[in-house]
């Protein structure tokens, strides 16, 4: 089977439609699409982005802290004060039928020997997997050989050694498929679609291959003045528009 794995939209439709777009022009044929949660948050496009999202013949997706925080299932006041604006707007312009959408999501989802979660096996939703050390406290509670996680928005592989269970970061080559060793464990991190933070403002998403236990990251960019100029134009913190230029 093929997945194509995506996390953290953060209701940015220019950036999703490219993603979408790039896995049709490659020819990715997945099998389901995998959103490893907050489809929501920072953005301009909540609505526009659950409805696309919705659209697709097939999909899986997770909550995310944006999402809870967007339906009150987190304190708004833990999150920064551009984050907080932008989660209290969205607040106010996503429909009831896409709140309803956003609530019945899970946080977590075992599916065809992976472990999907947005933030970590040991906290579904909040803790940030961003070194080698929080990798390894998680690598006991795998449940699957393959662990899918989003939330730090930087494309990332932590790979555990089968013999010695030592861990190491893996940064991933765009475009350039790793074949997975079956007898180690990872924690894969495909990037962001909506809020890259790893320098490089182009969407980010991977495809895995269950048959032939590959992983590939892929780099898409996208008109990111389009998402800015609607980011102005709804009032949002102009801190976020002018990050996505630097992909920070």
């Amino acid at each position: 089977m093929r997945y194509l794995v995506l996390s953290d939209i953060h209701a940015n439709l220019t950036a999703f439609h490219a993603v979408l777009s790039d896995a049709d022009a490659r020819r990715l044929h997945p099998d389901d699409l995998w959103c490893l949660g907050d489809v929501v948050g920072y953005g301009p496009d909540p609505n526009e982005c659950v409805e696309r999202l919705l659209s697709l013949p097939c999909y899986t997706c997770l909550a995310g802290n944006h999402d809870w925080a967007v339906l009150d299932k987190l304190n708004v006041e833990t999150f920064n004060d551009s984050a907080m604006a932008a989660i209290l707007w969205t607040r106010t312009q996503l429909t009831p039928d896409n709140l309803r959408f956003l609530d019945a999501q899970p946080s977590r989802k075992e599916i065809d020997g992976c472990l999907l979660v947005h933030g970590s096996p040991r906290h579904d939703i909040w803790e940030y997997i961003s070194d080698t050390e929080i990798a390894a406290d998680n690598f006991p509670l795998l449940t699957q050989p393959v662990c899918l996680v989003g939330h730090t928005h930087v494309p990332m592989i932590y790979v555990e050694d089968a013999r010695t269970r030592a861990v190491r970061a893996v940064h991933p080559e765009h475009d350039v498929p790793l074949t997975l060793k079956r007898t180690n464990r990872y924690i894969i991190n495909p990037g962001s679609v909506g809020q890259p933070r790893d320098g490089d403002p182009r969407a980010a998403y991977g495809l895995y291959d269950t048959d032939t236990a590959q992983w590939t990251t892929y780099r898409v960019p996208y008109n990111v003045r389009e998402t800015q100029m609607r980011m102005h134009a709804a009032g949002l913190p102009p801190k976020l528009a002018l990050r996505l230029e630097y992909g920070r």
